[in-house]
């Protein structure tokens, strides 16, 4: 028996979407990291992409456990002495939503050029509307 290994051309490739609704912001991003690998397919080859597309809805009413809304901080610098900028889970969640679940997905996958490619298949809104309509998204319950 040989090993199959999965090509560009044997990718089926599914749109889904979630409601992040009351959801953990990182028992969430699992799942979402999951489905963006490839790894509850059959086919799944780990130097391969062969994941599917997430839309995810309601980014905005996600939650976080405990204290991390006034305590977890994200930080990220510019390149230039002092260039250090610093915010809150609670304020970023105010001003950019989609940016707390990015974060979180983005910090589950490689940290390669293939990565890089998948977390472009994650679509994430603040509101309930999507632009996907046309792909004929699949619910997906997490």
């Amino acid at each position: 028996m040989k090993t199959f290994s999965a090509k560009e051309s044997d990718i089926n490739r599914q749109w889904f979407v979630v409601d992040l609704e009351g959801e953990t912001v990182g028992r969430a991003a699992a799942k979402i990291a999951t489905i963006l690998r490839g790894k509850h397919k059959a086919t799944y080859t780990p130097h391969v992409d062969c994941g599917d597309f997430v839309i995810c809805i309601n980014a905005d009413k996600v939650a976080f456990t405990g204290k991390k809304l006034t305590d977890k901080v994200y930080n990220r610098h510019s390149g230039y002495p002092g260039g250090l900028k610093s915010i809150t889970a609670g304020d970023l969640l105010e001003k950019r939503a989609q940016s707390v679940i990015t974060y979180a997905v983005q910090g589950m996958l490689p940290k390669t050029k293939l990565g890089r490619q998948m977390i472009t298949k994650l679509k994430v809104y603040a509101g309930a509307e999507h632009p996907h309509q046309a792909q004929q998204p699949q619910a997906l319950e997490l």
